[in-house]
């Protein structure tokens, strides 16, 4: 998927939008997928990208963060967090399958389908340019930034 155009998508979004990747032609977007609203990883992650996010809007760079969490999740998740950006909802694992995100998981001993912390840049001409898989929280968001910068 690699330097692969990526299918256009459209998700339901918080602030009652749609999501779509066609809509959004002509930006850098950051896609990061998580398991779950409101946990210790998940809203670090997100409060890490909230930090950084003046510096992705300067790089011509929208972030956009993914879970299976439902909108009425995502809504009071965003508002507690303050999360300048949209979350969208892939209730179904549309987009989770399209970027193959969904993975066997250990949680408190027993083996579940669930998001692998991932995220996915795509350029402005809507090509795949870099990915991250299994993603550690620290240091992360400024890595996304770094190769962000690299974008024309």
């Amino acid at each position: 998927m690699l330097n692969q155009p990526v299918n256009d998508f459209i998700l339901p979004s918080t602030s009652g939008k749609e999501f779509s990747l066609a809509a959004n032609a002509g930006k850098n977007l950051v896609i990061y997928f998580y398991p779950k609203d409101d946990t210790p990883g998940c809203t670090a992650e997100g409060q890490d990208f909230r930090n950084s996010w003046h510096a992705f809007t300067e790089r011509n760079c929208i972030v956009v963060g993914v879970s299976r969490d439902s909108i009425k999740s995502h809504e009071s998740f965003k508002e507690k967090m303050e999360f300048p950006f949209e979350l969208l909802s892939d209730t179904d694992e549309t987009v989770c399958k399209l970027f193959n995100v969904i993975k066997m998981k250990n949680m408190y001993g027993k083996q579940v389908l669930g998001i692998e912390r991932s995220t996915f840049v795509i350029d402005s001409e809507g090509i795949l340019r870099k990915e991250w898989r299994g993603v550690k929280v620290p240091g992360h968001v400024q890595e996304v930034l770094d190769f962000v910068s690299t974008l024309q």
